[in-house]
């Protein structure tokens, strides 16, 4: 049986309409019999507290509808992934499991900072991508500038499948260039289409875009080619069509579509492409695994005959349901009753109930089939990332990649009754989203919560207020400052231990300094010859400068990068062991770095603000203050667009101040850009 499900995500800038798209494809699918507004806060797709008070979308949600086209019932998984860039990690998550993402662009913003992040989040995980253009009905619509935009900014080769007829308040519909139809959607719903034959005024414009429609695939595709380039030849509906998928599922260029999902307008045509152009599941390449024991590569077909695998991509603990574990099915298939292998535990574990979420509600069913997107129950210790196989054949998948912390705030509860609960609250919210880190300080004893951003901490202490009922006292925001190292120096770090019977020895010499161009990470270089330190050391020696760089030798922060070449040593026939030199690596890293010049790297985030004309000596001289640096001034659709880059630490209210200094007339998104030495005069009032 041929596979009739797509799994899709949903990715965009904040606020260029995802929610509400996502509302109208569930209303048009049957999924909702009423259609919610994000203005109204009656969504389906947000559905905790906060997402309805701040009209954005924290947590990636999940749900599965079907279309039907001609005589296919298609299934669809949604996830609908949130555009702000303090909830990376949700995004991340969701690509990983998903085959290809609706791009939704605003009309008249166009390509925004966050969708250039997800967009290339996407190309990594090689997936593919329609773009609809969405707001077609805003002020300062421009489908033909966005089409640009795509191009120059998103390195991509866009493809026109319609253009629209009129914009802004005149925005009537759309113009359908494979069909050569004239699409009008006349009631309020938009569920009645009216086809018509082209207006006049837009058969030039229709005809330039439909032969460059043909051009692009006759250059992707050879078959389309030999046909295009055949005089004889009439080209079908149905060549286009074919050739438009295998050049979407190949990723060479990207289908565009239009409308507006607010007015109602578009979307049909939309869920049409998405069944027609995106690949089922077993269209896809096999699953790249491997073996956890011998760490042989692994490859699985993608049908329900070959062994199960699947992904664990996000932990969510449900107040009816306990612990749900969200999982991609890559291979196989699995029922309730199934023991399955959680592959990073070696743990075993039978599966007591398989769920179809539909938003807030879930339905019961009996098997899971490769290409699937359910929850699982009775999963104890899962975590986002594992790998789930057959017990009999452990295959590990890629895990998923989760940023680091940027920002971190002292947190502790309002009550003293509160303390214990705290804690559980703390581990529970950790595990649902792995991009919290939350930790003890050592030295004050305070309990540290970290994050991605400002927003990213204020939501969870929101989370935990609100669906927790805890009230929590907060400190300042403080900056998750790096180390490194400047200068190189050769030291010898010798352990030697006698305390009655067997002792401690190593006796290691190595190089300490910075690594070329300031790469990230160790780079541990093993120059041992003769066998003065036996190999079996030698990856203990590296673990412990490894670990040692956790704790970098200034204020003991993380060390960014470390270079080490270990040089000589030697060892004690019988008092020697790996944890010896592993300590001796340690000891050596603490008394080696201070003599090092090390110095402190704060995060640059990349900032982008709109704003109008007269605020543009404002915004400057605020930019210039917060120690930044402005790399460009454009203008799009009548708005300045400055990018900089601004220390994090400067960054801190900027969102309010923004709106104070511009009485509410500027936007302001910003990501993690890379990490700078701090300035001297800065430095010095952070170490003392």
């Amino acid at each position: 049986m041929k596979y009739n499900t797509r799994n899709i995500g949903i990715i965009a800038h904040v606020d260029a309409g995802k929610t509400t798209l996502t509302e109208r494809l569930l209303y048009y699918t049957g999924l909702i019999h009423k259609i919610g507004n994000v203005d109204d806060g009656n969504t389906t797709m947000d559905k905790d507290i906060q997402e309805k008070n701040r009209g954005i979308t924290i947590s990636s949600a999940a749900v599965s509808t079907q279309w039907e086209k001609g005589e296919t019932v298609y299934n669809i998984n949604i996830i609908d992934t949130p555009g702000h860039i303090d909830f990376a990690v949700e995004v991340e998550r969701s690509l990983r499991v998903l085959d290809s993402v609706v791009a939704v662009f605003c009309a008249s913003s166009g390509v925004q900072p966050q969708t250039e992040n997800v967009w290339f989040q996407a190309e990594k995980h090689g997936i593919s991508k329609i773009c609809f253009i969405n707001k077609m009905d805003r002020i300062g619509a421009d489908f033909f500038a966005v089409l640009k935009e795509i191009e120059t900014k998103l390195n991509t080769v866009p493809m026109a499948l319609q253009i629209p007829i009129g914009a802004e308040v005149q925005f009537e519909g759309v113009i359908d260039l494979i069909r050569q139809k004239a699409l009008y959607w006349t009631d309020e719903n938009g569920e009645t289409i009216i086809e018509k034959e082209i207006p006049e005024d837009h058969k030039a414009d229709a005809d330039e875009y439909r032969m460059k429609l043909m051009e692009t695939l006759a250059e992707y595709d050879e078959t389309f080619f030999e046909m295009f380039m055949d005089p004889d030849n009439k080209i079908t509906e149905q060549m286009i069509m074919d050739a438009l998928q295998k050049v979407c599922i190949s990723g060479a260029a990207v289908p565009v579509l239009c409308g507006s999902a607010f007015k109602n307008k578009g979307v049909q045509p939309l869920l049409d492409a998405v069944v027609t152009y995106f690949p089922a599941p077993d269209q896809l390449p096999a699953v790249q695994g491997k073996d956890p024991d011998t760490e042989e590569a692994v490859e699985l077909v993608r049908n329900e005959t070959e062994t199960f695998s699947g992904l664990v991509f996000k932990v969510v603990i449900d107040k009816h349901m306990g612990r749900l574990a969200m999982l991609r099915l890559y291979s196989g298939s699995i029922k309730s009753g199934d023991t399955v292998l959680n592959v990073r535990t070696g743990e075993s574990f039978r599966i007591s109930r398989i769920l179809k979420m539909q938003s807030d509600k879930t339905l019961s069913i009996e098997e899971g089939k490769a290409g699937d997107i359910v929850a699982l129950t009775g999963i104890k210790d899962a975590k986002t990332g594992d790998s789930l196989s057959a017990v009999e054949k452990p295959v590990l998948l890629e895990a998923i990649t989760i940023p680091a912390p940027v920002i971190r705030v002292s947190i502790e509860p309002k009550t003293n009754s509160d303390e214990k609960s705290f804690g559980l609250v703390l581990a529970k919210i950790q595990e649902e989203d792995p991009s919290l880190v939350v930790e003890r300080d050592q030295q004050t004893g305070e309990t540290l919560l970290s994050g991605l951003g400002e927003l990213h901490l204020e939501v969870t202490l929101e989370k935990i207020r609100l669906n927790h009922g805890i009230e929590v006292n907060q400190g300042k925001p403080k900056v998750s400052y790096r180390e490194v190292l400047t200068e190189t120096r050769t030291h010898r770090e010798k352990l030697s231990k006698q305390n009655g019977g067997s002792g401690q020895f190593a006796d290691i010499t190595f190089e300490i300094g910075p690594r070329e161009n300031n790469e990230p990470g160790l780079e541990f270089i093993n120059l041992i010859k003769g066998g003065v330190i036996p190999g079996e050391f030698i990856p203990s020696v590296e673990k412990g400068f490894r670990e040692a760089m956790e704790n970098g030798p200034l204020k003991g922060y993380p060390l960014e990068s470390m270079k080490i070449r270990l040089l000589d040593g030697s060892f004690h026939d019988q008092d020697s062991g790996a944890f010896d030199f592993e300590n001796a690596a340690r000891d050596g890293f603490r008394a080696a770095a201070l003599s090092c010049s090390p110095k402190l790297l704060e995060p640059v985030m990349q900032v982008e603000i709109q704003s109008i004309e007269e605020y543009t000596g404002a915004v400057t001289a605020d930019i210039n203050r917060r120690r930044g640096i402005i790399s460009s001034i454009d203008e799009r659709s009548g708005r300045k667009i400055f990018t900089a880059e601004v220390p994090l630490a400067s960054t801190f209210g900027y969102i309010s101040d923004l709106r104070t200094l511009t009485s509410g007339r500027a936007s302001i998104s910003m990501k993690l850009s890379h990490y700078a030495l701090v300035p001297d005069f800065i430095a010095n009032t952070l170490i003392t």
